[in-house]
């Protein structure tokens, strides 16, 4: 089968983040199917292009067996609100280019992942020119996340968003959605005919942390890191409006006086402020760590005492699973949730992390002591979301199931 995926933020071999499509495209070529991505050329939490892609409007690379275009996006993206629209849009046109003029080969079908949402123009096109049907999926809820969150305020750009998106489900061949949430939204609020509709969720990537268990030594690197001694509480993902990431300052501030330790790893638009802020606050429990690639992250959390997930406290978020979680559970440690909805869902089912209300550190300061008074749940708790995700969310399973889903189109 050959595949062509429009996803914006594709990542590079050495990137941090949200890795489905990069772990979902490597089963897929070692099963012999062939991959084109058309991708963009800045990562989802920054703003400039790596020095290879300065003055370029097309990059054709291989990453393992998948042939990717990464394509232009303006290095206005992550600037402001207006720069994160023309960023979405400048990728819209190259990727549109790209794909009727620097692809070649015939494929069977388009395969396209959202956010953003106008990333459908793409597959809309090239379905359109290409003659192939395209298959739609739905990693969060957009426009409403960008709407509750204030990333979009402009009603025009807002009422242009609802339009194309059911514009888009109602041409798309199938819809994926990555929560059971997800699904009953579109049915029962977006009138998306069920059997259109397929639940391909996030997964837990265990090619990596299964041998790190077995090789990593996590003593020594929390001697090298300077965490020994230390209750390690680790973050990993985005630092932007939607993670509403003071939270966990405001809950650092009310344990100063024990051994806890938030260490944050990421980027996004909010990182300057939160460290602004930290010092501001002289928090001296507040780590940031830049980006590193998924490997030196299941570092970062095996060697840590506990995973967190937090989000702004919001409706929309009660509807997704968060990606992280998932890799918690693949490195055997307990989830301390700040999200409701779907997400607590999960946790609570596998008992494998406790709940906190978002936006209230009282309460998320109290969870924690929890653990610091029982640490035996560290490791049952680690050992559940273990064998949960294990028997649920393995990416290797779940991207079989995708590709049969997507042969049975042809």
């Amino acid at each position: 089968m050959k595949i062509l995926l429009i996803h914006q933020y594709f990542l590079e071999d050495d990137d941090s983040g949200g890795s489905r499509f990069n772990e979902m495209t490597k089963v897929w070529t070692e099963q012999g199917h062939v991959v084109t991505v058309l991708t963009g050329m800045i990562h989802a939490n920054k703003s400039q292009k790596r020095p290879e892609y300065k003055k370029k409007y097309f990059f054709n690379k291989k990453q393992g067996a998948v042939n990717v275009w990464r394509c232009h996006v303006s290095e206005s993206y992550n600037v402001n609100f207006l720069g994160r629209l023309w960023g979405y849009f400048s990728f819209v046109f190259s990727s549109i280019w790209a794909g009727l003029f620097k692809v070649k080969g015939k494929h069977d079908l388009i395969l396209v992942t959202s956010p953003p949402l106008f990333v459908g123009i793409t597959a809309y096109v090239l379905s359109k020119f290409k003659r192939i049907p395209f298959v739609f999926e739905i990693r969060d809820l957009w426009p409403e996340s960008a709407i509750d969150t204030g990333v979009i305020k402009s009603k025009l750009i807002i009422r242009f968003a609802y339009w194309f998106e059911a514009f888009i489900y109602k041409r798309a061949k199938l819809i994926n959605v990555l929560t059971p949430a997800f699904r009953k939204t579109l049915i029962d609020k977006k009138k998306v005919p069920s059997e259109k509709i397929i639940f391909i969720p996030n997964a837990a990537d265990f090619s990596l942390s299964d041998e790190l268990l077995v090789n990593f030594n996590p003593i020594v690197f929390r001697k090298e890191h300077g965490l020994e001694d230390k209750f390690v509480i680790t973050y990993v993902g985005a630092h932007g409006v939607a993670n509403h990431l003071v939270q966990l300052l405001d809950t650092a501030e009310l344990l100063k006086n024990t051994n806890v330790l938030f260490q944050l790893i990421g980027d996004g638009m909010q990182k300057e402020f939160l460290i602004e802020e930290t010092k501001k606050r002289n928090l001296q429990n507040v780590r940031f760590v830049n980006s590193v690639p998924k490997k030196e992250v299941f570092k970062y959390i095996l060697a840590s005492d506990l995973g967190t997930s937090v989000l702004k406290r919001v409706d929309t978020f009660k509807t997704i699973y968060s990606n992280k979680t998932f890799d918690y559970m693949a490195c055997k440690k307990p989830i301390l949730l700040v999200i409701d909805g779907v997400s607590r869902e999960l946790v609570e089912e596998a008992d494998c992390g406790i709940f906190a209300e978002p936006e209230q550190p009282i309460d998320i300061c109290e969870k924690i002591k929890k653990y610091l008074n029982n640490p035996i749940l560290l490791k049952t708790q680690g050992e559940n979301g273990y064998r949960y995700a294990k028997k649920y969310f393995d990416r290797e399973e779940l991207a079989t199931q995708y590709l049969q889903k997507l042969e049975n189109l042809q």
